[in-house]
């Protein structure tokens, strides 16, 4: 169960093709990590362990989801440690959007990382001394309303255009600007992808209608 994880983890980070040259070093690292500990995946593995987050947005792809983290006090993505029920670092950043939202319905973009990030934590998380994040795009059903889970002091819907001119909660994450940007780019080049498929699949059945 933990191994397939942790087997898992290494598979994805491993064919992953990481956008810049920060990401790249980032994913070098995160393997090292995988590669010289066999519960590099859970809490237990101290200080340092990989962690699964979901950036969502809605299903117009105009808004993302934050949640106000009542340990760290930070606006940020959904996310949390690994379990070991979980198979793949795809559904751990599932299950933690969908119990931390409480929102059914749930998909995700890609299984596929939109965004790697490592950083170290407060004394409020505890052992957790620094948590290599992996992060995905996730998107919400039309009508979705989300819950306040203990995770969280709050949950709110957030403009992505003013999110990317610079109207920051002022306690969001550093990095937080940098993961909508590629969660949309994910989202955007998905639909692209759909339409296309979508026009290839029709193509021979137009093709074979008799004109009129």
């Amino acid at each position: 169960m933990t191994a397939g994880l942790h087997a898992d983890a290494l598979r994805t980070l491993t064919g992953w093709a990481a956008p810049d040259d920060q990401q790249r070093l980032l994913r070098s690292a995160y393997v090292e990590h995988l590669r010289t500990h066999d519960d590099g995946m859970l809490r237990s593995c101290v200080p340092a362990h990989l962690t699964a987050s979901a950036m969502v947005l809605d299903h117009t792809g105009e808004r993302v989801l934050l949640t106000l983290h009542r340990k760290g006090g930070f606006w940020g993505q959904l996310g949390g440690h690994c379990e070991p029920q979980d198979d793949t670092l795809a559904a751990a950043a599932m299950r933690e959007a969908t119990e931390e939202s409480g929102i059914g319905g749930l998909r995700l973009v890609d299984d596929a990382p939109v965004d790697l990030d490592r950083h170290a934590l407060s004394t409020a998380f505890g052992t957790c001394g620094e948590h290599l994040d992996v992060r995905y795009a996730v998107v919400a059903p039309p009508g979705a309303e989300p819950v306040v889970s203990d995770e969280s002091d709050e949950l709110a819907w957030f403009s992505i255009g003013k999110l990317l001119a610079g109207d920051l909660p002022g306690t969001a994450v550093e990095d937080l600007a940098r993961l909508v940007r590629r969660a949309r780019a994910a989202l955007g080049q998905s639909s692209a992808q759909s339409s296309g498929q979508s026009s290839d699949r029709l193509s021979p059945a137009v093709a074979d209608t008799p004109s009129r």
